[in-house]
């Protein structure tokens, strides 16, 4: 005999008044106050610079204008010879600097190889965060010191990262937030996808940061995602997405300031995607020519980050000609040092190979330093004089 095919809802008498329990797929929390709000945040042009503090906007300014000019030096020194590569932040400067201002100190900072300037911003020496482009040391400064890792080539790994620090901070009850930046590019990556995962699940102090330059490499973002904005992906990792204008710094700062506060009173992670864009190409070795146009890119030259500021505060009467030219006076001091300090010849230790590996040498390694001593010695050379 056949069997019917008799629906729950079908059943006779008691069974049919038996509850039926919830889908699977229902949501735990209510998705609304997760999704970003339609347009960019803006704070330029509207009622919250009133508010906002006048010595916090000059030093915007004068970091914007500091970073500007350390992006042109470090360009400029991939044509000397003196950097192997460098991945240029021109246009991206109110991202970065606003990163570096909203962290606390006892907060940590993870960088992509696009985000040196960032690492200066928060008070790096811009030689040694020029060193691992310039191929003298894996990282060229301490973590430790600075709370900012080590700058990430590979894309995405380093928020994994981010997200492990984080969390073994809140079991230790240490009040620490770890602030991760990454590239639209980074955004394809499977370690996008585990690191958000793994923040929301654990509620991890940890904010992600989106720079959408508008390309990784020569992909145009098109071309990477059909969702909504980067943002919206939030959502489908149950924290809350907030989208800013990425070349208004006062509006990145204050959404960065308002998640990381959010992180450290233990409601958990935030991504924020800034929308920006990148001036230049690349790196020194692409030709961003090959995939848009110059009309694209002078129409975001007239968003610049750092014209847009220096407006807006001299409208507000902050910033006089003065202030101007004392920013663009010290942003050349600081390139000049720059310049003359990377076109001093590095001195490399061959030992160096070995000091960093292990903080116990194996045995194999230490047969090895052995053996380089002895070839240095019967070479005529101590450890520090190689060039």
């Amino acid at each position: 005999m056949k069997k019917s095919s008799t629906s729950v809802q079908e059943l006779p008498g008691a069974a049919a008044n038996r509850p039926v329990p919830p889908p699977a797929w229902q949501p735990r929390t209510d998705p609304a106050p997760l999704l970003p709000d339609p347009a960019p945040y803006r704070a330029l042009g509207t009622d919250a610079m009133a508010a906002a503090d006048p010595g916090l906007l000059l030093r915007l300014y004068g970091e914007l204008v500091r970073g500007r000019r350390y992006n042109a030096q470090a360009t400029a020194l991939t044509k000397q010879g003196r950097l192997a590569v460098y991945p240029s932040s021109t246009g991206q400067e109110a991202c970065e600097v606003a990163a570096a201002l909203a962290l606390r100190e006892q907060d940590w900072l993870f960088p992509s190889y696009r985000d040196t300037l960032a690492a200066v911003a928060r008070g790096l020496d811009p030689v040694q965060a020029l060193t691992l482009l310039r191929g003298d040391w894996h990282t060229g400064y301490d973590p430790y010191e600075h709370r900012i890792a080590p700058l990430s080539t590979p894309l995405a790994t380093q928020l994994p990262h981010a997200v492990g620090l984080a969390h073994a901070a809140r079991l230790k009850g240490d009040d620490v937030v770890a602030l991760a930046m990454v590239g639209d590019g980074g955004t394809s990556e499977g370690d996008f996808h585990e690191a958000l995962n793994f923040a929301a699940v654990w509620r991890a102090p940890v904010v992600f940061l989106v720079q959408n330059n508008g390309f990784a490499i020569s992909v145009p973002l098109a071309k990477q995602t059909a969702a909504p904005s980067l943002a919206h992906k939030a959502v489908g990792y149950g924290m809350p997405g907030r989208l800013v204008d990425g070349n208004d710094a006062p509006a990145v700062y204050t959404v960065l300031r308002d998640a990381l506060a959010r992180a450290s009173r233990g409601e958990g992670p935030t991504l924020i995607e800034a929308v920006t864009y990148r001036i230049e190409a690349h790196t020194n070795a692409d030709d961003a020519t090959r995939y848009r146009s110059g009309g694209e890119v002078e129409i975001w030259r007239a968003h610049d980050p750092i014209r847009l500021l220096e407006h807006e505060l001299t409208e507000l009467g902050i910033l006089d000609k003065d202030g101007i030219r004392e920013a663009a006076e010290a942003a050349e001091a600081m390139a000049a040092r720059l310049r003359d300090r990377m076109n001093a010849e590095p001195v490399l230790d061959p030992m160096d190979l070995f000091t960093h590996v292990y903080a116990d040498q194996t045995s194999q390694l230490r047969e090895q330093a052995e053996q380089l001593r002895a070839e240095l010695a019967a070479a005529g050379e101590g450890p520090g004089e190689t060039r």
